[in-house]
Protein backbone atom coordinates (compact mmCIF):
# COMPACT_ATOMS: atom_id res chain seq x y z
CA UNK A 1 0.00 0.00 0.00
CA UNK A 2 1.29 3.32 -0.77
CA UNK A 3 2.31 5.54 2.69
CA UNK A 4 -0.07 7.93 3.64
CA UNK A 5 0.49 11.26 3.21
CA UNK A 6 1.06 13.31 6.66
CA UNK A 7 -2.29 15.26 6.90
CA UNK A 8 -4.28 12.12 6.26
CA UNK A 9 -2.25 10.17 8.34
CA UNK A 10 -2.63 12.04 11.07
CA UNK A 11 -6.66 12.77 10.61
CA UNK A 12 -6.69 8.85 10.44
CA UNK A 13 -4.51 8.76 13.62
CA UNK A 14 -7.34 10.80 15.56
CA UNK A 15 -10.22 9.02 14.00
CA UNK A 16 -8.53 5.77 15.27
CA UNK A 17 -7.71 6.86 18.99
CA UNK A 18 -11.27 8.55 19.12
CA UNK A 19 -12.85 5.48 17.67
CA UNK A 20 -10.90 3.23 19.74
CA UNK A 21 -11.51 5.32 22.99
CA UNK A 22 -15.35 5.31 22.61
CA UNK A 23 -14.88 1.05 22.37
CA UNK A 24 -13.06 1.02 25.27
CA UNK A 25 -15.74 3.19 27.21
CA UNK A 26 -18.85 1.51 25.49
CA UNK A 27 -17.64 -2.02 26.77
CA UNK A 28 -17.00 0.10 30.57
CA UNK A 29 -20.41 1.14 30.44
CA UNK A 30 -22.16 -2.31 28.93
CA UNK A 31 -19.85 -4.15 31.76
CA UNK A 32 -21.58 -1.46 34.51
CA UNK A 33 -25.00 -2.26 32.85
CA UNK A 34 -24.23 -5.80 33.35
CA UNK A 35 -23.20 -5.70 36.93
CA UNK A 36 -26.01 -4.10 37.81
CA UNK A 37 -28.27 -6.67 35.81
CA UNK A 38 -26.64 -9.46 37.57
CA UNK A 39 -26.18 -8.44 41.16
CA UNK A 40 -29.86 -6.34 41.53
CA UNK A 41 -32.45 -7.48 43.66
CA UNK A 42 -34.68 -4.87 41.70
CA UNK A 43 -36.18 -7.25 38.54
CA UNK A 44 -37.28 -3.46 37.25
CA UNK A 45 -33.42 -2.49 37.32
CA UNK A 46 -31.85 -5.93 35.90
CA UNK A 47 -34.85 -5.21 32.86
CA UNK A 48 -34.11 -1.46 32.81
CA UNK A 49 -30.22 -2.49 32.20
CA UNK A 50 -30.51 -5.18 29.64
CA UNK A 51 -32.48 -3.14 27.66
CA UNK A 52 -29.83 -0.79 28.15
CA UNK A 53 -27.33 -3.15 26.70
CA UNK A 54 -29.62 -4.37 24.24
CA UNK A 55 -29.75 -0.66 22.50
CA UNK A 56 -26.02 -0.06 23.04
CA UNK A 57 -25.83 -3.68 21.43
CA UNK A 58 -27.74 -2.85 18.99
CA UNK A 59 -26.80 0.48 17.77
CA UNK A 60 -23.13 0.94 18.57
CA UNK A 61 -21.15 -2.55 19.35
CA UNK A 62 -20.85 -3.31 16.07
CA UNK A 63 -19.83 0.22 14.02
CA UNK A 64 -17.22 0.95 17.16
CA UNK A 65 -15.57 -2.44 16.84
CA UNK A 66 -15.21 -2.37 12.69
CA UNK A 67 -14.23 0.98 12.66
CA UNK A 68 -11.56 0.60 15.07
CA UNK A 69 -10.22 -2.55 13.08
CA UNK A 70 -10.48 -1.08 9.85
CA UNK A 71 -8.84 2.74 11.08
CA UNK A 72 -6.53 0.49 12.38
CA UNK A 73 -5.70 -1.82 9.46
CA UNK A 74 -5.01 1.27 7.55
CA UNK A 75 -2.72 2.96 9.50
CA UNK A 76 -0.60 0.11 10.10
CA UNK A 77 -0.72 -0.58 5.83
CA UNK A 78 0.13 3.25 4.93
CA UNK A 79 2.67 3.52 7.64
CA UNK A 80 5.97 2.60 8.28
CA UNK A 81 4.95 0.89 10.99
CA UNK A 82 3.14 -1.68 8.74
CA UNK A 83 0.92 -4.72 9.54
CA UNK A 84 3.75 -7.34 10.26
CA UNK A 85 6.67 -5.59 10.60
CA UNK A 86 7.11 -4.74 14.33
CA UNK A 87 5.28 -7.91 16.53
CA UNK A 88 3.31 -4.81 19.05
CA UNK A 89 1.35 -4.02 16.16
CA UNK A 90 0.55 -7.69 14.83
CA UNK A 91 -0.41 -8.41 18.47
CA UNK A 92 -2.76 -5.85 18.45
CA UNK A 93 -4.07 -6.52 14.80
CA UNK A 94 -5.24 -9.84 16.25
CA UNK A 95 -6.56 -8.25 19.34
CA UNK A 96 -8.89 -6.37 17.97
CA UNK A 97 -10.23 -9.06 15.04
CA UNK A 98 -10.63 -11.29 17.86
CA UNK A 99 -12.34 -8.86 20.40
CA UNK A 100 -13.98 -7.59 17.61
CA UNK A 101 -15.29 -11.18 16.32
CA UNK A 102 -16.09 -11.68 20.20
CA UNK A 103 -18.38 -8.47 20.40
CA UNK A 104 -20.41 -8.98 17.04
CA UNK A 105 -21.15 -12.64 17.02
CA UNK A 106 -21.31 -13.91 21.09
CA UNK A 107 -21.72 -10.78 23.24
CA UNK A 108 -24.28 -8.77 21.01
CA UNK A 109 -26.49 -12.38 20.67
CA UNK A 110 -25.78 -12.84 24.41
CA UNK A 111 -27.47 -9.11 25.02
CA UNK A 112 -30.20 -10.03 22.76
CA UNK A 113 -31.04 -13.29 24.68
CA UNK A 114 -31.11 -11.84 27.88
CA UNK A 115 -33.10 -8.66 27.03
CA UNK A 116 -35.73 -10.74 25.15
CA UNK A 117 -35.72 -13.52 27.82
CA UNK A 118 -35.48 -11.60 31.26
CA UNK A 119 -32.66 -13.57 32.58
CA UNK A 120 -29.27 -12.35 33.45
CA UNK A 121 -26.21 -14.33 33.81
CA UNK A 122 -22.57 -14.25 34.89
CA UNK A 123 -21.76 -14.06 30.98
CA UNK A 124 -23.05 -10.71 30.58
CA UNK A 125 -20.36 -9.60 33.01
CA UNK A 126 -17.19 -11.87 32.07
CA UNK A 127 -17.66 -10.76 28.13
CA UNK A 128 -17.31 -7.06 28.85
CA UNK A 129 -15.19 -7.26 32.09
CA UNK A 130 -12.46 -9.15 29.57
CA UNK A 131 -13.11 -6.89 26.65
CA UNK A 132 -11.97 -3.83 28.90
CA UNK A 133 -8.67 -5.68 30.11
CA UNK A 134 -7.66 -7.06 26.49
CA UNK A 135 -9.01 -3.06 25.78
CA UNK A 136 -6.33 -1.61 28.36
CA UNK A 137 -3.88 -4.33 27.40
CA UNK A 138 -3.95 -3.28 24.25
CA UNK A 139 -3.76 0.64 24.90
CA UNK A 140 -0.56 -0.02 27.20
CA UNK A 141 0.47 -1.52 23.90
CA UNK A 142 0.39 1.56 21.64
CA UNK A 143 1.95 3.59 24.15
CA UNK A 144 5.00 1.40 24.94
CA UNK A 145 5.63 -0.34 21.68
CA UNK A 146 7.58 -3.37 22.96
CA UNK A 147 9.25 -6.69 21.60
CA UNK A 148 10.96 -5.55 18.47
CA UNK A 149 10.17 -6.42 14.83
CA UNK A 150 9.46 -9.66 13.25
CA UNK A 151 11.17 -11.47 11.33
CA UNK A 152 9.98 -10.10 8.34
CA UNK A 153 10.79 -6.48 10.06
CA UNK A 154 14.31 -7.75 10.61
CA UNK A 155 14.50 -9.11 7.07
CA UNK A 156 13.17 -5.39 5.41
CA UNK A 157 15.22 -3.50 7.98
CA UNK A 158 18.45 -5.58 6.92
CA UNK A 159 17.48 -4.74 3.26
CA UNK A 160 16.40 -1.12 3.61
CA UNK A 161 20.12 -0.72 5.86
CA UNK A 162 21.95 -2.17 2.34
CA UNK A 163 20.34 0.27 0.27
CA UNK A 164 21.58 3.44 2.43
CA UNK A 165 25.14 3.08 0.85
CA UNK A 166 23.38 3.22 -2.86
CA UNK A 167 24.35 6.32 -4.64
CA UNK A 168 21.24 8.21 -5.10
CA UNK A 169 22.14 8.80 -9.19
CA UNK A 170 23.09 5.24 -9.90
CA UNK A 171 22.54 1.59 -8.82
CA UNK A 172 26.26 1.04 -7.68
CA UNK A 173 27.57 1.21 -4.33
CA UNK A 174 29.66 4.36 -3.47
CA UNK A 175 32.87 4.04 -1.69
Amino acid sequence: MKPLKRPVRRGLLVAHIAVSVSWLGLTVGLLTLGLTAFLTGDATTAEAATRAMKIFGDWLLVPVALLALLSGLVLALGTPWGLARHRWVWTKFWLTLITAGLSIFSLRPGINHAAASGTVDIDLVVAPAVATATYLFITAVSVLKPWGPTRRGRRLRVSASSVKGVDGRSSRRTA
